[in-house]
């Protein structure tokens, strides 16, 4: 009876550890927060998507806000409080001197602090080189943001969140 009793309790720790392995080593996009709430997912990545944002590979805010690094895009995410809403912006460059990319269809999917979500399509400003929107609305809470990119048919997507 002893040697069941040890039995069961290290079957109950392989598979305990098995779990959390398989939970550390499971792949998918991630979320850049710059607070230190966790987010889940605002919405499933294509199956197609060719570039998933890494939270490893970050690098410095150049508009000073939440930043991901996805193969050779620089993705920047800002959120601005306005009297109507929230504009979002987002930078989207290439390369290691972080030139716009302007030919990109961008759209936010935005899901709001009440669980309900929106698709909002984001357009290219010339001057200030970044895609923006206004998002109406006043509601506090937390906001979770997938940028979902086509350029040329290559997706570069990201997962950003915001609380306000």
């Amino acid at each position: 009876m002893k040697s069941f009793k040890s039995f069961s309790s290290f079957s109950i720790v392989f598979a305990s550890s098995g779990l959390l392995f398989l939970g550390a080593c499971s792949s998918g996009n991630q979320t850049a927060n710059s607070g230190s709430s966790p987010a889940s997912p605002v919405a499933s990545a294509p199956a197609n998507e060719s570039k998933s944002a890494s939270p490893e590979k970050h690098s410095e805010a150049n508009k000073g806000g939440q930043v991901i690094e996805s193969g050779a895009y620089h993705l920047e995410f800002v959120p601005e409080k306005e009297a109507e809403g929230t504009r979002l912006d987002f930078y989207l460059q290439k390369g290691d001197n972080h030139e716009a990319v302007s030919t990109a269809k961008v759209t936010a999917q935005v899901q709001l602090p009440d669980g309900t979500q929106k698709s909002l399509d984001m357009k290219y400003d010339p001057v200030d080189k970044h895609y923006t929107v206004l998002m109406p609305g006043t509601t506090t809470g937390e906001y979770k943001v997938a940028i979902l990119s086509d350029i040329s048919g290559e997706k570069v997507n990201g997962r950003f969140n915001f609380t306000k």
